[in-house]
């Protein structure tokens, strides 16, 4: 079962108790469902009881009472626990992992790409500075993702309304305020950028808002997209000469309000460097792949043992991928979607050993799902490491 499926099913939970009198609300949209936290256990966890606590008038850890038989009854699910004010926990059962597998496989490069901003448009200023810039950049594809579109406008800064470093300067303006002015032309850094990297010029933003009759002057108040101004710390030195794919992850691993490292350990090929980690685990699947096919296997969805190293971690963060890039949308943070590859990787690398055959042993049903494990967790690096503009080599 998928996130979105789980989704669904908790949904339907929800709809039941409604339509049992247990539970007076109006059934909402969607229901999140993320990994557990802190505290938490099981494969999955929603908040949806705390989200529904109000306007049922009850407690949530009530709603989770009333919610938790429903669930528990559910095709696919295998048990659910209540932890901390009402969330509920939720243990797969079999077919899990096979079912996101194949997700994953059917989707390749969209999986995990949503609607949550679909028709929206996102204006984002930046200053002219190297970090601002990658950051956009990364901006523009992450929002995409959601089915927003990011448009870039750049913003002079005047020293005496500078803000002090190492704040936190990425924000929110309020809707209505009005875009800078665009540089003369000719200036192609003041060019809007847009989702597809258009060179062309940006065409004007688009709104719901109706036309307005030449000959019938009046005001019509029109909704604007909200403004965000990003201004991460700079880097302390140009990071160039780190070359492109260093570089970028130099400048997009660390938050925005963190002064990033500019140093030649990004180049470095050990496990204390994150970027290595990272596209080793990359080609470590590619590996496996090419290796499978010399013994004659092929990747199989299945299920893969909770006691297999790696294995439970490893789904874990390919669950929790399409919930990184929401947040890393809406938060306009690609340090968040950085950070996820680092565990998907961390986990990949612990699982790989488990993958293929040894010695004489032959190849069998669980090499299979093993493998198809592998390798859609070297789709999702490969498809996270692209929205970061970082290369990923299928040797290394």
């Amino acid at each position: 079962m998928t996130p979105v499926e789980l989704s669904r099913t908790v949904l339907r939970a929800v709809r039941r108790a409604v339509d049992e009198g247990e539970l007076s609300v109006v059934v909402p949209v969607r229901a999140v469902v993320t990994p557990p936290g802190p505290g938490g256990c099981g494969d999955y966890a929603t908040n949806i009881a705390l989200q529904l606590a109000r306007p049922a008038g009850r407690p949530a850890r009530q709603v989770a009472e009333i919610l938790r038989p429903h669930l528990t009854r559910s095709e696919g699910v295998a048990d659910v626990a209540i932890t901390g004010p009402g969330f509920l926990n939720i243990r797969l059962g079999g077919g899990a992992g096979a079912s996101l597998v194949r997700e994953i496989q059917r989707r390749r490069d969209a999986y995990g790409h949503g609607d949550i901003l679909a028709g929206q448009i996102v204006p984002l200023r930046i200053p002219y500075d190297i970090r601002a810039e990658v950051v956009a950049d990364t901006l523009v594809r992450i929002v995409a993702t959601q089915g927003g579109r990011a448009e870039v406008h750049h913003i002079h800064i005047h020293p005496s309304r500078a803000e002090p470093a190492g704040t936190d300067l990425s924000r929110t303006e309020p809707a209505g305020t009005d875009l800078p002015q665009a540089e003369p032309a000719g200036t192609d850094p003041s060019q809007a950028k847009t989702a597809g990297n258009d060179p062309s010029p940006a065409e004007p933003p688009r709104t719901n808002a109706p036309q307005v009759d030449p000959a019938r002057p009046h005001r019509l108040h029109r909704p604007r997209p909200q403004i965000t101004t990003l201004r991460p710390t700079p880097a302390p030195e140009d990071p160039t000469p780190l070359g492109p794919d260093a570089a970028r992850w130099a400048l997009l691993h660390p938050a925005s309000h963190d002064r990033p490292r500019i140093s030649a350990d990004h180049l470095l090929q050990r496990e204390s460097n994150p970027l290595f980690r990272v596209r080793y685990a990359h080609a470590r699947t590619r590996a496996l792949t090419r290796n499978a096919a010399a013994l004659g296997c092929t990747g199989d969805p299945g299920d893969v043992p909770e006691d297999v190293p790696g294995g439970g971690e490893l789904v874990g963060a390919l669950a929790g991928y399409p919930a990184v890039l929401t947040q890393a949308a809406l938060h306009r943070a690609p340090d968040r979607l950085a950070r996820h590859l680092v565990t998907t990787a961390d986990a990949l690398l612990a699982f790989q050993h488990t993958v293929l055959p040894l010695g004489d042993e032959k190849p069998s049903a669980a090499h299979r799902a093993r493998l198809a494990l592998a390798e859609a967790a070297g789709t999702v690096l490969a498809g996270g490491l692209s929205l970061l503009g970082i290369s990923a080599p299928d040797y290394l």
